[in-house]
């Protein structure tokens, strides 16, 4: 909702002139935000366990999974990133696979349901089915080596992987083999929850109401940027959890401030209509980089829903082969225009556009306008050919996406370097040429 949202501060500073204290006494702040958050989710989604970040609530998490039925092994993705924890790091190829680290033998790495880049795409007949059986391939070459299931951890549109939607009917299947092998399926929230995909509150709901996972993680948006988080589960699993006899403790997970600070994000979601802001800029936005697409030729695939969209750079539109250090250069350019953006996906190549949800359709517009100049620059100096633009018009998707997710429109491209009055002046950080030759050429 914005930096230094002063309902968020009003709501911190009340809370703490009045009491902060730990977790073990109760206060009506936390009981009041499990019943709020647990009204937003599918009623079997009902028990509420408070940390203090998104990677203490994918530990935990971890910990549900396993104790209820015993088992250890995870499924994960590919390139998937959920946590700086020991525990997490283990599960996270984005982490592992750059460190010394080697996989452990009870993960197991599913690939990325990409339908863009990855092993089955868009001209495939059924790519749901074709990823969610490589997921079921690995159970059963599991159950071979005797290991068995605990959980497939996954986010609910992947972040670090590349921005990545999956097809629809996807996490059906995955769930539906999975908890036939006694495993259960966690939705991680952390980065793509809170009203960010506009017409569902949580990602996972665009699937469709036939899927629930059995585990949700939340975090980052969850206080506007104030250390609170939270795993919700079901009363089965919580049960199971608790006849452990190792009694859960979070010292300050859930204390009186954080959950103040967390009932206001609530309220400012539905008072400022921010879900539905995500809808409109998002589909604004999306529109205006379809046209970008139509215009450049280092633009491959643009996807997403509502603020979370993804832009794929390529050097060649038929291999699709990633443009990696345009990618870089891009960033670099964009942040002496005031605009922040990071670079993800296997070949860091996916500019990550993910902006507070108070994003306006000006705040879009200036965006565009602006990556517009820097491609046309980039283009101009590497001698791309416009010509290529037909070839990315004739590309053109039979996959099945979930119905919220932005489908491709291809129009004219536009061009103007108005600056934004609006966008604050906090000084130029200008980059070092001789560097940005040296990205260009690897």
């Amino acid at each position: 909702m914005g930096h230094c949202h002063p309902e968020v501060v009003k709501a911190a500073l009340k809370q703490m002139e009045l009491l902060n204290t730990n977790s073990r006494f109760l206060h009506d702040n936390l009981v009041e935000y499990a019943k709020r958050i647990s009204a937003t989710l599918p009623e079997k989604l009902s028990v509420c366990y408070f940390t203090n970040s998104g990677s203490e609530a994918n530990d935990l998490a971890l910990r549900l999974a396993r104790q209820f039925r015993g088992h250890q092994d995870v499924i994960t993705l590919d390139h998937a990133y959920h946590g700086h924890l020991t525990s997490l790091i283990e599960i996270s190829p984005y982490k592992f696979r750059k460190g010394k680290d080697v996989k452990k033998e009870f993960v197991h790495v599913a690939p990325i349901p990409d339908t863009y880049r990855g092993k089955y795409r868009e001209d495939h007949p059924d790519p749901a089915s074709a990823y969610a059986d490589e997921v079921k391939k690995i159970i059963e070459e599991a159950h071979k080596n005797g290991r068995k299931i605990a959980a497939f951890i996954a986010e609910s549109m992947q972040s670090c992987g590349g921005q990545i939607i999956p097809p629809a009917g996807y996490f059906q299947k995955v769930a539906e083999y999975v908890r036939g092998a006694g495993g259960v399926f966690i939705a991680d929230e952390v980065q793509v929850g809170f009203g960010r995909v506009g017409k569902h509150f949580w990602s996972f709901q665009m699937h469709g109401k036939d899927f629930v996972p059995d585990i949700v993680t939340m975090g980052k948006p969850m206080g506007n940027g104030h250390p609170v988080a939270c795993v919700v589960t079901t009363k089965e699993i919580a049960e199971a959890f608790s006849s452990s006899g190792m009694e859960y403790f979070n010292t300050y997970g859930g204390n009186p401030v954080s959950s103040a600070i967390a009932l206001a994000v609530l309220d400012i979601i539905e008072n400022e209509d921010l879900q539905g802001n995500a809808t409109r800029v998002g589909s604004y936005l999306t529109e205006l980089l379809n046209k970008q697409k139509a215009k450049h030729t280092l633009i491959g695939d643009i996807r997403g829903v509502g603020l979370f969209i993804g832009i794929d750079l390529v050097k060649d539109h038929q291999k699709r082969t990633p443009a990696t250090a345009e990618a870089q250069h891009v960033i670099y350019k964009m942040k002496e225009k005031r605009v922040l953006l990071s670079a993800d996906g296997p070949h860091r190549n996916v500019l990550k556009i993910k902006p507070p949800m108070c994003f306006t359709e000006e705040d879009a517009k200036f965006l565009v306008d602006q990556l517009d100049g820097i491609l046309t620059a980039l283009e101009e100096a590497t001698g791309a050919k416009t010509e290529s633009e037909a070839v990315s018009g004739n590309t053109t998707s039979r996959t099945k996406v979930p119905k919220d997710a932005h489908s491709e429109s291809l129009g004219e491209g536009t061009q103007d370097q108005k600056e934004n009055p609006s966008q604050k002046r906090n000084g130029l950080c200008t980059d070092k040429h001789s560097l940005l030759s040296k990205r260009l050429k690897t």
